[in-house]
């Protein structure tokens, strides 16, 4: 290649790109999909050290589902938050085959199936108080499909024509995080899918929801180096995995081997990826629209199984127990499904769930320690929430230190002691908690735990609740980080770009010489004044910055319902500050009011009253509104609306006492204002359109749900016209 000029290209030039790819792409499918590896990994980096030099003397031959795109490219500034095309819904889950058995019951009503209880296994794997009376469930009609929860990171993929063009976190189900970038660092996610088997062509589009995990040797290998080099450990691959995921470096992830299987589907449009194949139709269950994206080159679950009736379920689960301790990643569970999506689909969802799925659970793995101390934490609502120091234990494969112990009267009732050997688990095999004392092997000197006389971070009096402690000072220094991650949130100020994270890093400033103030809600509405000590912060940059600071301008101008909202006031959620706002024109005549006019109010009650009086009334209080006041926040009402009567509004809307399912992109409204707005008039906003529901409202882009809509004769409305019934 000597002697030619940059930037020109031969045909044998293009043909050999052609073949390194088509080369490299098949080591990649053999290696991650078959297990099989077909050439040495000094062969495999040759091959692509000799893409990589050919596209950078050859640009235009570069494409971004080339493979030279895992390798990692330039850092980026950060995430940008896109929708899902359908909800990314989570997953309910179950810790005994009994609940599981009765899941199954209520699958086969609802689908009004019955059937004959099998005879063999149901004692045993239903026992006593577990359903042993009804093993087969009644849903010997069902096919099931069964395969290993694995513990990583729920992304979405989507491919158009073939080629990879988003990747999603879940985010909030509705909206996540692009992670395009580090998605493509990871090798066993296709960057162009490949024909599907008998020449089945690759759907026009078509979305992969999966986990992204880390292999435990590779997560140990990474540890060590990190041990060694003084650095901090993850406590687990699935943090690990998290943290690779959302760096801003596409090289980490590459660096990092991370791993993708498939587990369900999103959007998909065939087209006619069929139109080859004899009978020439798409997938109608999960475990053939698995066999069809593993034709393609996803990966897709090793383990699984998929069987008639739920007690063959119930022996997988149990025998899968066994052998998931000997698999090279973590797995804390079984995904039980309807097979078929017909009849997915008559089963329907919730809002938050699929009804026709479910998360079998191990239960949580324990350990017996020595707890050496308790310590008391304060959270955002200014909460004490007790802390178990123990003797380091392994357990579910990380080493637990510490715990909780939820609140003091768990502490009494479970008769809990410092000095004490306890049980330890993980709740979910996340959370630790100490789960009981050893009595028998309690020490004569065991100390009683009592509870705090003071604030352990300000010193303040506290009050108890029923069994929860509170630090009764509301600028306490060991409330202010949780109260801002909370004033910042989608729902109160919804400040793009200061999260949680941007919050704990502009913190770790103080006492810095370059220090960022942020120890106020007011200090939030002054970080312009340090936009380039931001934009140095590592995992900022500047287009995130300025991201935050436009975010951080037009919250200003929200007004006092979000305001009440964010600043975590006792008693005080999203729904009294609306009812707040909508009496009171602004700040100064809600800290002009009495007790008593508060109290007249729907839905405030004494104590609710006296609470808010109190603080509105406080040095600290009164100098919070001040503090807003004079950083630029607007502290008028946005809904005041003085003598009209809220119920008697609703009652004169045509779309009061109406179920109401959205779909769609919608260009006017967020999805969570919207559902918001409907609500205040009376009607419900549910997920799923079944015979219940009276009304559908279509955005762009409306899929199944509008389908169904149709087929049953549910009235349908676009944006427009619920614009002009809103307005």
């Amino acid at each position: 290649m000597k002697g030619r000029k940059k930037g020109s290209t031969s045909t044998a030039v293009s043909r050999r790109v052609d073949e390194l790819r088509r080369v490299i792409r098949e080591a990649d499918r053999a290696y991650y999909m078959d297990a099989n590896p077909t050439m040495a990994d000094a062969e495999y980096d040759a091959l692509l050290r000799e893409l990589i030099e050919i596209e950078e003397a050859h640009p235009e031959l570069r494409t971004d589902d080339s493979p030279t795109q895992r390798v990692g490219g330039e850092p980026i500034e950060g995430f940008e938050a896109e929708a899902h095309a359908q909800p990314m819904l989570s997953i309910d889950n179950t810790y005994n085959l009994g609940d599981l058995n009765e899941w199954a019951a209520r699958m086969a009503r609802a689908l009004g199936m019955g059937g004959s209880q099998h005879e063999d296994g149901g004692s045993r794997l239903f026992g006593e108080g577990e359903g042993a009376g009804d093993s087969a469930s009644g849903a010997d009609g069902i096919e099931f499909h069964a395969d290993p929860k694995i513990d990583g990171v729920a992304i979405s993929l989507r491919y158009e024509e073939g080629v990879l063009v988003q990747a999603l976190t879940r985010g909030d189900g509705v909206r996540g995080d692009n992670i395009i970038n580090n998605a493509r660092s990871i090798r066993s996610i296709p960057l162009r899918l490949g024909g599907g088997a008998g020449g089945a062509r690759v759907p026009k589009v078509l979305e992969v929801r999966g986990e992204v995990y880390m292999l435990n040797r590779v997560f140990e290998k990474i540890n060590d180096e990190r041990a060694k080099a003084g650095e901090a450990l993850f406590a687990n691959p699935r943090n690990m995995t998290t943290g690779t995921l959302k760096s801003l470096d596409p090289k980490v992830t590459a660096q990092r081997r991370l791993q993708f299987t498939a587990h369900g589907k999103g959007e998909v449009i065939w087209g006619d990826a069929f139109s080859k194949i004899k009978g020439g139709k798409a997938p109608r269950s999960h475990s053939e629209f698995l066999r069809v994206i593993k034709d393609f080159g996803i990966p897709v679950p090793l383990h699984g199984v998929e069987a008639r009736g739920i007690v063959p379920i119930a022996k997988f689960i149990e025998k899968f127990d066994l052998r998931r301790r000997e698999i090279d990643f973590n797995t804390d569970g079984v995904v039980v499904r309807i097979n078929d999506f017909e009849l997915q689909e008559r089963v329907g969802r919730t809002s938050k769930s699929p009804r026709w799925c479910i998360a079998y659970k191990y239960p949580a793995e324990q350990a017996t320690t020595k707890l050496i101390r308790v310590d008391w934490q304060v959270g955002k609502g200014g909460t004490l929430t007790p802390r178990a120091t123990l003797e380091p234990v392994f357990v579910a494969g990380t080493t637990v230190q510490h715990a909780t112990l939820h609140n003091i009267e768990e502490i009494y009732r479970k008769d809990i002691r410092i000095g004490d050997t306890v049980f330890v688990e993980k709740a979910g095999e996340i959370i630790p908690q100490v789960v009981k004392p050893i009595v028998e092997k309690r020490p004569r000197r065991s100390k009683p735990i009592a509870p705090p006389e003071a604030c352990p971070e300000c010193g303040s009096p506290v009050e108890k609740d029923g069994p929860k402690i509170y630090c009764l000072n509301p600028e306490c220094p060991g409330q202010i980080a949780e109260k801002l991650k909370w004033f910042v949130g989608r729902h109160q100020m919804d400040i793009d770009g200061l999260g949680e994270k941007t919050i704990d890093l502009i913190r770790a400033t103080k006492g810095m010489e370059e220090e960022i103030p942020l120890d106020h809600f007011a200090d939030i509405f002054r970080l312009e004044d340090y936009r380039e000590q931001l934009i140095a912060l590592e995992g900022l940059g500047q287009k995130k910055v300025e991201s935050m600071i436009a975010g951080i301008e037009r919250a200003k101008g929200l007004g006092l319902r979000r305001v009440l909202a964010g600043l975590g006031i006792r008693h005080i959620g999203a729904t009294a500050a609306k009812a707040l706002a909508q009496h009171f024109a602004d700040a100064e005549g809600l800290l002009g009011a009495s007790v008593e006019e508060i109290a007249e109010l729907r839905d405030f009650g004494p104590v609710v009253s006296q609470s808010l009086y109190d603080y509105l009334h406080s040095d600290a209080g009164r100098a919070t509104f001040a503090r807003l006041r004079e950083v630029g926040v607007d502290l008028s009402s946005r809904e005041y609306r003085p003598g009209v009567d809220d119920d008697a509004e609703a009652d004169n809307s045509p779309l009061r006492g109406k179920t109401i399912v959205l779909t769609g992109t919608l260009a006017r409204y967020k999805r969570e204002k919207l559902k918001e707005i409907l609500e205040e008039v009376g009607a419900t906003v549910t997920g799923s359109v079944s015979a219940k529901t009276d009304l559908v409202i279509a955005g762009e882009k409306a899929g199944s749900k509008l389908a169904k809509a149709e087929k049953l004769g549910i009235e349908v409305w676009d944006e427009a016209r619920l614009v002009d019934e809103i307005e």
